[in-house]
């Protein structure tokens, strides 16, 4: 089996049930540019450009559930403010009951990060982290008993922010082992008895080595630290995230199983622990090993990292990364499903970019628009003239290349997330049903001539023309090869 054979298995069985107990945090992001020193001290002046929230700690957790096509339920602490309800909003955007959150004096956790050029400046964290009182304590144990028997497995996400004390993780522990149920368990606490009896533990490699008080350098190393806290703590499992080293399971008298990682570029690590074990809680929740629930919670990493951000995975983005290899095929898709993926970048808090054409017999120049295209944006879709509207367009010889092979060598190219053929003569439709955030053009076209402009800047977005490469076209390369041929 697979570790991807999980998803066909979710199309055929119900959803594994997860509930979660843990830090809920708002993670805020506050985007902008720095282009001078601030007059009043040494620090740079970021001038705001745009600002977006997501669910953070054991809300990520949930939302990476959800994402991945389980039934997440959410046990935790939010305060009566603002940033409780922008939570309880978000929860609900994905479909995520509310009623296990417990309304207390205490704010709701919030991490504020500020980014300029694409690279985190500072982080501002607003949060108290008193031990809970009694009646927060009676609150999260009375909403864990009320949800423990509909739930297939557990997820305690400590933080750190309180939520998980001592009586907390021990109560939750006890009563799911007793049912029969797994418990595993994103550490934050350096001392891993405080989560003794769990089924297993997720720690990264630096929390790895300060919970074994083990220096962590290669297999080995990682082999012998968990073996440690599996001693230690009553434990049946350690899958340790070694960031480029991929992560490593290692369980009580079974052969140690090292993966490698699948990241094909990372550009952010933020909650990247939330999706692996979320991933981790599904595959064991859906039938799968160690082994196969570990190597999908590694994919599930593996795309997560390439996200600006917290966020999410979703099934499409799995499916198109399994066993690392570039299924273009699984980024071909029609409208319907390319308006679901837009909607899921964007509830996922990524940007979506739109470009099309024809891309009959691709040259530098389509290289060149695609490029620059991705890199105004954090998700890019490709829409693509049929074959009926290119000839329409371009002639009765054309196109050369038929759709399918269009479609495929696009997608296989790093700039393309995502191709959709359209069979109009422009793409206004398609543009309406995705809504991109960026729309792209070349720069032979001015804005207000652009098809779908009035779309996207109604709906806030911007329209960038991309620079062009001289002399390059496939009307004029069909010429070249005619000429060649003539002369042959």
């Amino acid at each position: 089996m697979t570790p991807l054979d999980y998803l066909d298995r979710l199309a055929a069985a119900s959803p594994a049930r997860v509930l979660i107990v843990g830090d809920v945090i708002l993670d805020r992001y506050i985007e902008g540019r720095v282009d001078r020193i601030s007059p009043e001290a040494p620090v740079p002046v970021l001038r705001h450009g745009s600002s977006r929230e997501m669910l953070g700690g054991a809300g990520n957790v949930a939302a990476n559930i959800a994402s991945l096509g389980g039934k997440a339920e959410l046990v935790g602490l939010v305060g009566p403010d603002r940033d409780g309800a922008a939570v309880r909003q978000l929860l609900d955007e994905w479909e995520i009951r509310v009623d296990g959150l417990s309304a207390v004096s205490r704010p709701t956790s919030v991490k504020t990060r500020f980014i300029a050029q694409g690279q985190q400046v500072l982080r501002h964290d607003w949060e108290v982290t008193d031990t809970l009182t009694g009646q927060e304590l009676d609150a999260v144990l009375a909403a864990f008993r009320n949800r423990l028997a509909s739930a297939d497995i557990l997820v305690l996400s400590d933080y750190g922010k309180g939520t998980i004390c001592r009586e907390v993780a021990a109560a939750v522990i006890a009563a799911a082992r007793q049912m029969g149920k797994r418990v595993l368990v994103d550490p934050k606490n350096t001392d891993y008895r405080f989560y003794a009896g769990a089924t297993a533990v997720t720690p990264n490699r630096k929390e790895l080595a300060e919970a074994s008080g083990m220096t962590i350098h290669d297999d080995a190393s990682v082999e012998a630290a968990c073996a440690k806290l599996i001693a230690d703590c009553g434990l049946e499992a350690v899958l340790a995230t070694r960031s480029e080293d991929g992560l490593s399971v290692i369980r009580a008298g079974a052969p140690p199983v090292h993966i490698p990682t699948q990241a094909q570029e990372v550009f952010d690590v933020s909650g990247a622990g939330d999706t692996v074990v979320a991933a981790l809680a599904l595959g064991l929740a859906s039938g799968l090993d160690w082994a196969e629930a570990a190597a999908l919670a590694n994919a599930a990493a593996g795309v997560v990292v390439a996200k600006r951000g917290t966020a999410q995975v979703t099934l499409a983005e799995l499916r198109a990364s399994r066993s690392g290899t570039a299924f273009a095929d699984t980024l071909v898709v029609d409208r319907a499903g390319a308006t679901r993926q837009a909607e899921a970048w964007r509830k996922a808090g990524l940007t979506v970019g739109f470009t099309n054409g024809c891309f009959d017999l691709l040259h530098p120049g389509h290289v060149s628009l695609l490029a620059f295209a991705r890199s105004n944006c954090d998700r890019l879709v490709v829409g693509l003239n049929d074959d009926a509207s290119v000839s329409r367009l371009k002639g009765p010889s054309r196109p050369v290349t038929p759709l399918d092979s269009r479609a495929l060598i696009l997608a296989a190219l790093k700039p393309v997330d995502l191709v959709c053929s359209f069979p109009e003569d422009t793409p206004y439709a398609l543009i309406k049903a995705v809504l991109p955030d960026v729309l792209i053009k070349g720069a032979d076209y001015t804005v207000d001539a652009v098809v779908g402009a009035d779309v996207v800047q109604a709906h806030g977005g911007r329209v960038l023309l991309a620079p062009l490469v001289d002399g390059q076209s496939t009307t004029g390369t069909i010429a070249r090869l005619d000429k060649k041929g003539q002369r042959s």
